[in-house]
């Protein structure tokens, strides 16, 4: 029986987007629930992942992401101090909407034996749909608890 891994998609975020502004407050409320559940991931000693976005900053690394969207006076500067990753955690840029697509996700997983994914971040209606479709097709296990994703409306 293998842990769940713990994917933390899209979180470590500039904000500054089309809708970024719409996506801030419930991303907020969404990045404490997923404090929490990232305790208890650690304290399980299961694996957390953090799937990010590469903001099409491709001479970037994901420290580099972390710094720029840490800093003062970046929208989303508070979340990413919230959800700073620790150093066991490990980290795979994306560069379109599926933590999958043009990833070394698919073999980091193999890496650490897990089949079961636990899809948190943003936005629900498109990264994390396309990611939760994609590990579907791969036969993962996949859940995403409702109150750690966040989407421009709730509707969505």
């Amino acid at each position: 029986m293998t842990r769940p891994a713990l994917l933390i998609i899209d979180m470590i975020n500039t904000f500054e987007f089309e809708g970024g502004a719409s996506l801030l407050r419930p991303a907020e409320t969404a990045a404490r629930r997923i404090a929490g559940l990232r305790r208890h991931w650690h304290a399980a000693g299961a694996p957390v992942v953090y799937v990010n976005d590469n903001f099409m900053r491709w001479q970037a690394d994901f420290r580099e992401l972390v710094a720029v969207c840490s800093h003062e006076g970046m929208p989303g500067a508070r979340i990413a101090r919230l959800l700073q990753p620790g150093p066991d955690d490990y980290f795979v840029l994306k560069p379109k909407h599926s933590a999958f697509m043009s990833s070394p996700l698919d073999v980091l997983l193999a890496k650490l034996g897990t089949r079961e994914l636990v899809l948190t971040g943003m936005a629900a209606d498109s990264c994390i749909a396309a990611t939760a479709q994609d590990a579907h097709l791969r036969e993962f296990k996949v859940r995403v608890p409702r109150d750690c994703v966040a989407a421009i409306s709730d509707a969505l």
